[in-house]
């Protein structure tokens, strides 16, 4: 499958062959290429106002594994087996939807019945059976793609040390949960500040990776000489004195 760079550069080489192709003259023509196409350029209709979809649309059923094929190969889905999805297939990416909701995508596999597969789609799963997490395949491709770093091992470790397997390796993924709404580069930071701290808490992390989006209200800050306009003269009650009778009195 083509890396992004891989496709960038293809794209840098096809546009420089364009560019040569230019100056080429076709036989029986003492115009270049790129003059023709000018002078050609006048005589096209204006482009489209309205766009046209260029993927390839499909319905395929969500299988016992929680994917979906396409072509010859299987993307991963977060929905439950046995439902009906709409795949767009594009150039470069493959997108999930359902009822017009994108569900998940994936980078275009070009290869041949191979398997794609995200570790957010398994999340839910796994926490129920948090043993299956460490031979699991979404976890292998979460390592290939650097998407789980050492310190993910590390943190797991801390994890089942204190809490034990099953307990550990369910905050684990709890923790790992977080990068679907905060993304991943800032719970790594999370992670590698607790590390750094001693203290692989699970509650730890997820208050550093939402820390960032708490607000907090600004008072406003009032000089000293302007809260004179606060001032109001003390009342007088000596007046009151005169309200009362001699019979009050005794």
């Amino acid at each position: 499958m083509p890396k992004a760079h891989d496709l960038a550069e293809l794209n840098a080489q096809l546009l420089a062959a364009c560019h040569e192709d230019e100056q080429r003259v076709i036989a029986g023509h003492t115009q270049t290429v790129g003059l023709a196409t000018l002078q050609e350029r006048e005589h096209l209709l204006p482009m489209a106002e309205e766009g046209f979809e260029l993927a390839e649309i499909c319905f395929p059923r969500v299988d016992g594994l929680g994917c979906v094929r396409v072509r010859t190969n299987a993307y991963s889905v977060p929905v439950k087996p046995g439902k009906t999805v709409e795949v767009r297939l594009y150039p470069s990416y493959v997108e999930v939807r359902d009822e017009g909701r994108c569900l998940a995508r994936h980078e275009r596999c070009y290869g041949h019945q191979q398997q794609v597969l995200d570790l957010e789609h398994y999340l839910d799963v796994l926490e129920r059976k948090p043993g299956a997490l460490a031979g699991s395949k979404p976890l292998a491709r979460w390592r290939e793609k650097g998407l789980w770093p050492e310190s993910y091992d590390h943190l797991l470790d801390d994890l089942i040390g204190r809490h034990g397997k099953q307990s550990g390796t369910r905050q684990m993924i709890q923790v790992v949960g977080l990068a679907k709404q905060h993304g991943h580069e800032r719970l790594r930071a999370a992670v590698e500040s607790t590390l750094a701290l001693g203290c692989s808490d699970a509650a730890a992390i997820r208050h550093l990776v939402t820390a960032a989006d708490l607000t907090h209200a600004r008072t406003e800050i009032i000089e000293v000489g302007e809260l004179s306009r606060f001032e109001r003269p003390l009342p007088v009650i000596a007046h009151y004195d005169g309200l009362l009778s001699p019979e009050v009195g005794q």
